[in-house]
């Protein structure tokens, strides 16, 4: 017999049928909750919430367990490339040899923009945001597939995935190019995903950007580690979008500009700007480090703690020694990283950070390699983005193929005015 969870409103019990996850990850399911109590729950941010069933990502917090398609990140970080990891993502299994030829293909073919395309670029200002402009752009491109608009069918997913996955990196290149009055820069069939997002970025006509293998598999790195993260913000916002049979392009749009909050994708930047105030200031990290121990300073030290780990972050681990491992490659003095190391150890040994689980996540690392890839900190939000791109597609398709799926439609409990009634203007006081 299934388990049940009882519950009792108004001198009556209801049982509840209780989920169990591959993991032994419990809930109880209230979907009928309404139709047969007439209450809802109340559960605001959605903190305590389970919105789907999904079999793409597990996260353990407490045990500081990440895994994509029950595969650890760690496994993956030492022996996948972010293409690879995408078609797990995307499709639940690791490819074959032709599987991974044909879906890299299948992203090189897509990976030019539509010449008119350039045109929307020029209606931007010089200092747009890019993430204003990578979430328009995305939009701008669907309008140029006709296709998108027609029912859904597996071989038009897969190529509109793949352009997807292939062009947000174009739109990015070409949106840093513009803000900085530069020449577009095309994207070589010849070269692979991140090399190529690399030479788009910083190439120039008769000049093209060398690229060094360290920087290259330090960037894949962080593409990989932000590929997906379970229901969070901009995720669930996809989802959201997707619920109502909207096209692929406008989802992830949707979810570019959630990700744009300085609460969620902002954070890897937010780090870097601490770290440079605390270099200006002339303090090595000692001073901030007893600031922010005082809650009157308000001083807040960005890149520690997390919403879903209370453990140390898994993704941070490994950045810590890609970053570690690339200013060695580059021979790269940068005084931020140490005063990053400096509030690291603080964080791992101070018991004022240890009682409160204040342990470095992954933007904390991953801004500090971005700077020494020469990628500006505006951009920081836009790599997360094309990291993110294969988890959103993920998603978006466990939408699409489920028969079962409807409109995402929370409740709410209003606490507004009482019935009212309109008042003549001449009457009003």
């Amino acid at each position: 017999m299934s388990e049940t969870a009882k519950l009792e409103l108004e001198g009556k019990s209801f049982e509840l049928p209780v989920v169990v996850g591959t993991e032994q990850e419990k809930g109880v399911d209230i979907s009928k909750l309404r139709s047969t109590t007439g209450y809802i729950t109340l559960d605001d941010g959605y903190g305590n919430t389970g919105s789907c069933s999904s079999a793409i990502t597990f996260i353990d917090g407490d045990k500081g367990i990440l895994r994509y398609r029950g595969i650890p990140i760690e496994e993956l970080a030492e022996k996948a490339s972010f293409v690879e990891t995408a078609y797990l993502l995307i499709y639940g299994h690791l490819p074959n040899r032709d599987q991974m030829r044909e879906f890299s293909e299948l992203l090189t073919r897509n990976q030019n923009l539509h010449e008119n395309m350039k045109h929307h670029f020029e209606g931007f200002p010089p200092d747009s945001h890019p993430m204003a402009m990578l979430s328009a752009m995305i939009n701008a491109s669907s309008c140029f597939y006709p296709g998108l608009m027609g029912p859904a069918s597996r071989e038009r997913f897969q190529v509109h995935a793949a352009r997807l996955i292939s062009q947000v990196r174009t739109i990015a290149a070409f949106t840093h190019r513009k803000a900085r009055g530069l020449p577009i820069i095309y994207p070589k069939p010849a070269y692979k995903f991140t090399a190529n997002f690399l030479h788009m970025m910083f190439s120039e006509p008769y000049s093209e950007y060398e690229l060094q293998p360290e920087v290259v598999r330090a960037l894949d790195l962080i593409f990989l580690l932000h590929a997906d993260h379970e229901q969070n913000c901009s995720t669930s916002t996809v989802r959201m979008v997707a619920s109502s049979q909207a096209n692929l392009f406008a989802s992830a749009s949707a979810g570019v500009c959630a990700l744009w909050g300085p609460l969620h994708g902002g954070a890897n930047q937010a780090v870097i700007e601490m770290l440079e105030a605390i270099h200006r200031s002339g303090d090595k990290g000692d001073r901030f480090i007893e600031a922010a121990k005082d809650k009157n300073s308000g001083t807040k030290l960005m890149g520690f703690g997390h919403r879903v780990y209370k453990n140390y972050d898994p993704r941070a681990k490994i950045i810590k020694q890609a970053c570690d491992a690339l200013f060695k490659a580059l021979h790269i003095r940068d005084p931020l990283l140490d005063i990053a190391r400096k509030l690291e150890e603080a964080a791992l040994n101070d018991s004022y950070f240890v009682e409160r689980k204040l342990y470095p996540n992954v933007d904390f690392y991953s801004g500090i390699m971005m700077r020494a890839i020469g990628i500006p900190t505006e951009m920081f939000t836009v790599i997360f983005a094309i990291g993110r791109m294969p988890g959103w597609i993920a998603n978006f398709k466990e939408i699409m193929d489920d028969p079962k799926s409807r409109i995402y439609r929370p409740r709410q409990i209003y606490v507004g005015p009482a019935l009212n009634h309109y008042v003549p203007m001449d009457e009003r006081g």
